[in-house]
Order: structure tokens, then sequence, then C-alpha cells
């Protein structure tokens, strides 16, 4: 059977006026706002409607880890359909893909985070994650541990608790679960240090967060969730030590850790899961999605520490939580040809050499006039865009100037994210030295061709 869809740009475009984008201008839209139809991708390039070869420096959406149209995956994949199309793992069911992909997970999770609940999204994995916990200590006998500590700034999904979860911002206009979510302070050092050093902008984020613990009552509070990396939120990267900090203080208030690692694990920052390996700290729980498959399929995964598994399967009561497609046959495969290909071509390590490469490139840019600051880690980059650099004074909303740098990139052929001020930049991992130094060149063209237009 061959599929029926639409082949020209002004095809694709008609067709597409029935299709909900998410995250969107939906009025801009309506109104016949640029689109850009992709309709095909290889290795470290999608190709537009019109036939333009783009590097893909997002990963569709900081999750093509290893690179499109890769045959191991698509191949396994196909195995699996050809083998056990769908089954679901409720009740007491289960089916090759899902437990080998679970006990791999197990394996590469640091500590005892060995058990694993699959979903199909971040936003999933973090639902799961926090009401695995309000069961874990409803079952101890302290219902009212509840309450969530995030972040200003932080970036959880977009679902019901997760996007209350998320920095506020994202859900005005939008009804969000109340009185559930306290929002600690951003930890952002360049915007939020107002003169102090960085060691010292670490001690007022902990005196902030105990400050809260006592004021909420860490008999109410169940857990903290982070990103070790901020991602949507603008790229933040928090002090040297944040996170282990954070972490021995929920210790000691019997406080559990949600890690959330929907982007920054699978290779993004050099390994495979970066909380230990690069932050230096044990969470209870990690939840992860995107590079899991590299976006292959829809998968997602909460994976919690052993103590909390021996908690919520004591006898005495079901485990009502799952979802229809947790841990589909064809999405199971396609995460499991996604690590064994990881590991084969061992993609972490030389991430940590080409990630590098990348991030320099990048820093490399704070040169320019309206280059504000150049921030993230290996290939997980944002660069915001100030109109005064002395005084990081930002530009007037209404000027779009992310968007514009990112429509100056992509005439170039480059896919980069706008975000307001901020440009995000994080792209399949298997870019050449070569290709990251076209990266680097589009970008400072771009920047420039921008700065030359508002000077006009």
């Amino acid at each position: 059977m061959t599929l029926d869809l639409p082949v020209t740009t002004d095809e694709i475009l008609t067709t597409d006026v029935h299709l909900v984008q998410s995250w969107a201008d939906l009025n801009a839209l309506k109104q016949n706002g640029a689109r850009t139809a992709i309709v095909a991708a290889e290795g470290s390039y999608v190709t537009d409607s019109e036939g333009n070869k783009l590097i893909d420096g997002i990963g569709g959406l900081w999750c093509v880890n290893v690179g499109h149209k890769r045959a191991e995956i698509i191949d396994a994949v196909t195995d699996q359909l050809n083998t056990l199309d769908f089954y679901s793992t409720f009740y007491s069911f289960t089916h090759p893909a899902a437990a080998a992909l679970a006990e791999k997970l197990a394996q590469l999770a640091p500590g005892n985070l060995n058990k694993v609940h699959f979903g199909n999204s971040g936003s999933v994995a973090n639902e799961t994650a926090v009401r695995v916990l309000h069961h874990y200590y409803k079952r101890l006998g302290r219902p009212k541990k509840r309450m969530v500590l995030s972040r200003h700034g932080a970036y959880h999904g977009s679902t019901h608790l997760a996007i209350a979860m998320t920095t506020p911002g994202y859900s005005e206009g939008w009804h969000k679960a109340e009185g559930v979510v306290h929002h600690l302070a951003k930890p952002h050092f360049w915007r939020e240090g107002d003169g102090m050093t960085e060691p010292e902008f670490l001690d007022s984020l902990m005196a902030d967060m105990k400050a809260s613990i006592e004021s909420i009552g860490a008999e109410n509070i169940a857990c903290f969730i982070g990103e070790p990396i901020m991602g949507a939120g603008g790229v933040i990267v928090p002090p040297a030590g944040y996170h282990r900090r954070a972490a021995e203080l929920c210790a000691r208030y019997d406080i559990k850790v949600i890690s959330d690692e929907v982007v920054t694990s699978f290779g993004r920052l050099g390994h495979f899961f970066a909380s230990r390996d690069l932050f230096d700290f044990q969470p209870d729980i990690i939840t992860t999605a995107k590079g899991l498959t590299s976006g292959y399929q829809p998968l997602s995964a909460t994976i919690f520490a052993d103590e909390v598994h021996e908690v919520i399967s004591a006898p005495g009561a079901m485990f009502t939580h799952g979802m229809t497609y947790s841990g589909h046959p064809a999405a199971a495969a396609a995460g499991l040809a996604n690590i064994a290909l990881m590991e084969r071509d061992d993609l972490p390590g030389q991430v940590q050499t080409t990630g590098k490469l990348f991030e320099n490139t990048l820093r490399g840019l704070a040169d320019l006039d309206i280059v504000g600051e150049v921030r993230g880690s290996h290939f997980m980059m944002g660069i915001e865009l100030v109109k005064d650099k002395a005084t990081k004074a930002m530009f007037d909303p209404d000027l779009n100037i992310g968007m514009r740098v990112a429509q100056a990139a992509q005439k170039r052929g480059l896919v980069a994210r706008p975000l307001g001020n901020i440009l995000i930049l994080s792209p399949v991992l298997i870019l050449t030295p070569a290709q990251i130094a076209e990266v680097g060149g589009i970008l400072r063209d771009s920047i420039a061709e921008v700065m030359d237009d508002l000077a006009a």
C-alpha cells in the first residue's frame, strides 16, 4: 500500500490548515504565517519541500541523537512489527522487547535505579514520577507529603501537572494543577547573580530552598524535580555543585529527588545519563524520553530506585497507573537498537570531544555585539541576544530577535530554534568537525545580518 500524501509545498500547506501545531501562534498560522514543510531526512540533514537541504541544528526537538535514517533502528522496528505489532504491558502481560529494554536501562542508570515504567513522552514520565511518589508516601502512612519543589525557568512538560511544574510563564492563560507545586529561585547566575560571586549565588539558592522547605513543612513535600541543565527555559546551567548540594539538602528532610533527563540523557552531554557522571548527584528517580529512541518512536521511561519499588509493590494495593502504549513493542525495539548503536559507535565518548568542539565554536560568537551570553554544554547550547551587553538589556519582544536570527540561519542552511531573545542549538550528535565549523559560520553570518538590519 502506498500512502496518498501531499507532495508540493502548496499541497502540503493547504492540507496542513487542518493540523493544530504544538507551541505555535495559531492565529498567525491561521493568517497564512510562515511554515516549513520537512519532507525527508538523512544523517545530519533534513530536506524541506522546496528541496533545500538543512543542517538539523535542533535534532528534531532535542531528540534525534544518532542522526536521521539509521537503518539499524528502522530495521529493528520493522522486524518487531513483523513479529509482534502490539501488546500492552498491562496487568500480568509482558513481551520481550519491553522486558529487555527495562533491563538495559537498569544497567545504564546510576546507583540502585533498577525499576522502569514506560510512557510515551517526557510529560508522562514526569507525571508518572510524581504520581509514584505520592503513592509511595501514602503507602507509608504519610499522605500529606504531596508538594513538589520545582524552579522558575524549569520545563517539565505540558500536561496538567507537568505544566504546573514548568516555569509559570509557560502556563499563562491555561489552567494547571493548583496547590501542588512551589517554584524555587531560578539558578541562572548571569541574569540573577546580582553582584554576587558564583559560590555566593549558590549559597543563596540553597538558602532559598531551605527556607522554602521549612516554610512549607518537609512533612508536606514529596519531591524536588530538576533538569541537570534547563532546556526550554533557556538552556540554563546551574552553578557548579548545585545539584549535589540540593540532593544533600533534600535527603536531610526526607524529600525525594527527581532528575528530569528527558533532554540531557543518551549522549547529549557525553554520557548515557548525566546526573551522577557529570553533575555528581544520585537521584531517587530519573525520567527520560527524546534520545531514548532518538525520536524514531515515541517512548519515555521513569526509572526509580529499588527502595521506592519495595514500598509500592508491597501487599495490599494495586499499581493503578499506566497507559495503553506503555512499553509498545515497536518503541521498545527502537530504544534497544538506538542504545546498541550508541554503544557500538561509542557515541557518548565521541560527544565528549565533538560536543566540546561544538560548545567552544558557539562560545566564540561572544565577540558579536548583540551576543550577551553563550551557555550550555556539549550539544545543548543557548545564545542569549541582548540590546546592550554592559547592562544586559533585552530587545523589545516585538522585534522577535531570536526568530529573525533563526530565519537568517535557515536561509543559509541551518535549522535553529528561536525562544524569544534566545537561540537554541541541540543538533544531532553525529556532526563532524567540518559541519560544526559550518554551523558556527552560519550563525556568525546570520547574527551579523540581523545586526546590520537593526542598524539600518
